[in-house]
């Protein structure tokens, strides 16, 4: 059972690690294995509400323009051409993706996918993904040019984190990136549409915290999830002026050094798969 000061040690590192392209439910699968027990999905799914109210808080004056521009869009007080109201479609369609593979695949995402096998696979194998991403990188098209394809492909690309150690905001910035937008850009969106998915699957797994199946109770959970948002306020603001001017290779050579060393504590029964 996660006690306070793991729990303490696992918000902090979901608030680091959640708007980085490393996988921050890889790091709590990780983390939690080496602490002794693995938290589980529910409460990965649980603190990631307190990264996400950091997301809403930071870009609250977006989200409010973008929010009252669709409403008022519904009902014929603005045209639908307007660039906010559009982008509240934008978002509703990219999330659709992650929201119905999420709901179909939640057992296995339960189980099977939590392989630290699986987990540092894909930290490797999708950190070659982003660095050739990253490589050829037209670095172009602001926000403004997002079409209801990309937005699309966005979603699509969001629906990869389900699968631990991917990233969803590693999944949808490589998407951006390949697609001409700029790394600023492809951020950006990254963070709004994760959104949607982020309080939908957390306030559905909420059910699980606290029962005799969680390995995490209502207190400590709580005390992740705050902590979380308190150290994801600070991550959202260095992460989004880093990329406005840096490519993605620290990230990529992280990504591989993780994986490498899951392999090693793997083969030397240090952790447990």
């Amino acid at each position: 059972m996660t006690g306070y000061g793991e729990a303490l040690l696992l918000g902090l590192v979901q608030g680091l690690t959640e708007f980085l392209p490393v996988s921050s439910s890889a790091h709590l699968r990780v983390v939690g294995g080496l602490l002794g027990d693995d938290p589980g999905a529910s409460f990965t799914a649980v603190t990631q509400l307190g990264t996400e109210t950091a997301v809403l808080l930071y870009f609250a004056r977006d989200i409010g323009r973008i929010v009252r521009a669709w409403c008022l869009a519904l009902v014929g007080r603005v045209p639908r051409s307007d660039p906010d109201a559009r982008m509240g479609w934008l978002i509703i369609v990219g999330s659709v993706p992650i929201g119905v593979l999420g709901y179909v695949f939640q057992d296995l995402i339960r189980d099977e996918l939590r392989s630290l096998w699986l987990v540092a696979t894909t930290l490797w194998v999708f950190a070659l993904v982003l660095w050739w991403a990253d490589r050829r990188a037209r670095d172009a098209r602001p926000l403004t040019e997002l079409t209801w394809r990309d937005g699309l492909l966005f979603g699509l690309a969001q629906s990869l984190a389900l699968v631990p150690g991917v990233s969803r905001s590693g999944g949808t910035i490589t998407a951006g990136l390949l697609l001409g937008y700029t790394r600023a850009a492809a951020a950006r969106y990254s963070f709004l549409l994760a959104i949607p998915a982020v309080f939908g699957a957390g306030l559905f797994e909420l059910r699980e915290i606290g029962e005799d199946t969680s390995p995490v109770a209502w207190g400590p959970t709580l005390l992740a999830t705050g902590v979380a948002f308190l150290v994801a306020l600070a991550a959202i603001h260095w992460f989004l002026r880093y990329v406005s001017s840096h490519s993605f290779g620290v990230f990529v050579a992280y990504r591989i050094g993780l994986a490498g060393l899951i392999y090693v504590l793997l083969l030397t029964g240090a952790l447990p798969a």
